[in-house]
């Protein structure tokens, strides 16, 4: 999803700026810009909202831990209600429940009653970096176009290039999704037509060009 946002968003930019300029150096630093602004509003976002994630699961097992420390009886029978609903019957879930909470009792408890374990614990930097990478791995694409595509065919290669890449990752997400690839390609390139073709039109009204080429 990083790379289908740093493609349409980087070249519906590019467009923009395409359609309403006459040389090639505000269509490069558009693209350059785009990337940059758009890989750190990408990191940035995503770590302020796995941060707030985290921040939310540290307060859970904080909580979780001052009721174990003043009702442990209770939370033994909240865990051995958590694992009947699962299907134990009722004698051998409190086993569980007590066998589980002479292990680790907060273990226990934030795993099955909170969903928190190790491998899905919140990790902000890791995260960050990972959506910035991403987006600028697909903004590149527009980028290296603003440099070689012909300055009056430069919307049309902004637009062929970026709808064929975003087809190949539509398809992609939508095989590892186990969804209609069909369907996947249909909407990434219907969404796709319509940002880049509206940033077009805001570039030619603005720009006062005169040709779509």
């Amino acid at each position: 999803m990083g790379a289908n946002d740093g493609i349409l968003s980087t070249t519906s930019l590019v467009i923009g700026v395409a359609a309403a300029s006459d040389s090639r150096n505000p269509v490069i630093l558009a693209a350059v810009a785009g990337l940059v602004a758009g890989a750190l509003s990408m990191a940035a976002g995503e770590y302020v909202s796995v941060s707030s994630q985290s921040d939310i699961e540290t307060a859970d097992l904080a909580r979780e831990k001052r009721e174990l420390e003043t009702m442990p009886g209770t939370e033994l029978n909240e865990l051995a209600k958590i694992y009947e609903q699962r299907g134990l019957d009722k004698e051998l879930a409190k086993q569980v429940a007590v066998q589980l909470t002479k292990r680790n009792a907060l273990e226990a408890h934030a795993k099955d009653e909170l969903g928190i374990n190790e491998i899905s614990r919140p990790k902000p930097m890791q995260a960050a970096l990972a959506s910035g990478a991403s987006f600028i791995a697909g903004a590149l694409l527009p980028v290296l176009v603003s440099f070689f595509a012909p300055l009056n065919r430069m919307v049309l290669f902004q637009y062929s290039f970026s709808i064929i890449f975003l087809a190949l990752l539509g398809a992609i997400a939508a095989k590892t999704g186990g969804s209609g690839i069909a369907k996947g390609i249909l909407r990434i390139c219907f969404w796709g037509t319509i940002a880049m073709g509206v940033t077009a039109l805001v570039g030619y009204l603005f720009g006062g060009k005169n040709s779509l080429t």
